[in-house]
């Protein structure tokens, strides 16, 4: 007999075990999709490669077009749309396209997102394309089955266990490696220091600027532009490297290595450099900065920072994936890091202070003050 609004026993059990299942389905359904993750990276790479995103942006009308359409304009000669299709399907799961469906009709044509839009080649010959390449290269795909192997040993990352040697030679052995690298770092600085250059007046009363592996010069060029009176800036990096940057007007490009010393001035900027190191060597370019500023000088670092707790952010995603991506292919035991692992390594280089600002998404802007 059942009493008042008690549950017959039996029915708390189905009610109990429908709740089981339904979050074993979940489950099961989560880790088919993230096997088959490397679908998402691969697709992408493949719509990079085919051009796609400049195909549908047109000049800005992003018309919506189909597989067969976009397939016209991007293989001349032909090609299988169907396969296309499925492509584009996927990707637009992950919100690089939209997807339009005609009335009474299956026809499906596409658009593109903010996201995809990010793919467009710009009026400076600059996007994320290049950047979505760079991690695909064949010698970076080898080393990823070997990524358990950074858990096992991290005296040696797995790039080198799949290439034989570090990355950095490794590129610096392979023109068509190092100028997509280049050009893929150009088409994420750009937009980034356009934010710095909005949100940061940092630059102000600085006369004298190093930018620390500052590659072919672009941000310091941008600097220059913002802040004229900035008497001299100095692109420092490795030998090879400055050897062949484009002459930029109030620019010295020096080549050196930064272990060593780095040259002076009144204010040191760094982007994405301290990330590939370990603490040990992170405390020695701190400290070689420390001595080349001033007492009042400070270092303008900007990286990633991680956040102190994980959460399934698209940010903690992107930064996570990220460090992931540095241990596999540059150190296994570099890493990105959170402030406060930032400021005790600045406070230990002998810096008396950091201020961060959180002025993009995934990189912070770290103020270390002598």
């Amino acid at each position: 007999m059942v009493v008042g609004n008690e549950t017959p026993p039996m029915e708390q059990h189905n009610t109990s075990t429908t709740a089981d299942s339904e979050i074993q389905n979940k489950a099961r359904l989560a880790i088919i999709e993230l096997a088959n993750m490397i679908s998402v990276p691969m697709s992408l790479n493949a719509i990079v490669r085919l051009n796609v995103a400049d195909a549908i942006w047109q000049n800005g009308s992003n018309s919506p077009l189909s597989a067969s359409e976009i397939l016209a304009r991007v293989v001349p000669s032909g090609g299988d749309a169907h396969n296309l299709e499925r492509i584009l399907r996927m990707l637009t799961s992950y919100g690089v396209f939209e997807e339009h469906l005609s009335p009474n009709s299956s026809n499906h044509r596409y658009s593109l997102t903010d996201v995809g839009k990010t793919l467009v080649t710009d009026s400076d010959g600059l996007s994320y394309a290049p950047y979505v390449l760079q991690h695909h290269q064949d010698a970076l795909m080898r080393a990823w089955p070997r990524v358990h192997e950074a858990a096992i040993d991290s005296t040696t990352e797995p790039f080198v266990r799949a290439n034989g040697e570090a990355a950095y030679s490794y590129y610096g052995k392979k023109t068509e490696m190092n100028e997509l690298m280049q050009r893929a770092m150009a088409g994420v600085s750009v937009p980034f220091m356009k934010a710095v250059l909005d949100g940061y007046d940092g630059f102000k009363g600085v006369e004298k600027l190093v930018d620390v592996g500052g590659s072919a010069g672009d941000c310091l060029r941008m600097i220059l532009q913002k802040y004229p009176h900035i008497k001299e800036g100095i692109n420092f990096d490795l030998p090879e490297v400055v050897a062949r940057a484009p002459t930029i007007p109030g620019v010295s490009h020096v080549g050196g290595d930064m272990f060593k010393s780095i040259p002076t001035g009144d204010a040191i900027f760094m982007k994405w450099v301290l990330s590939t190191w370990t603490d040990d060597e992170c405390k020695i370019i701190l400290e070689n900065c420390c001595k080349s500023l001033p007492v009042g000088g400070k270092l303008i670092a900007c990286e990633p920072t991680l956040p102190e707790k994980t959460d399934e952010s698209h940010r903690t995603r992107a930064l996570l994936a990220s460090d992931v991506f540095i241990m596999t292919i540059y150190k296994a035991k570099s890493k990105q890091r959170t402030e406060e692992q930032f400021r005790q390594l600045g406070l230990s280089a002998g810096f008396s202070a950091l201020r961060p600002f959180h002025i993009d998404y995934f990189y912070c802007l770290l103020e270390f003050q002598k």
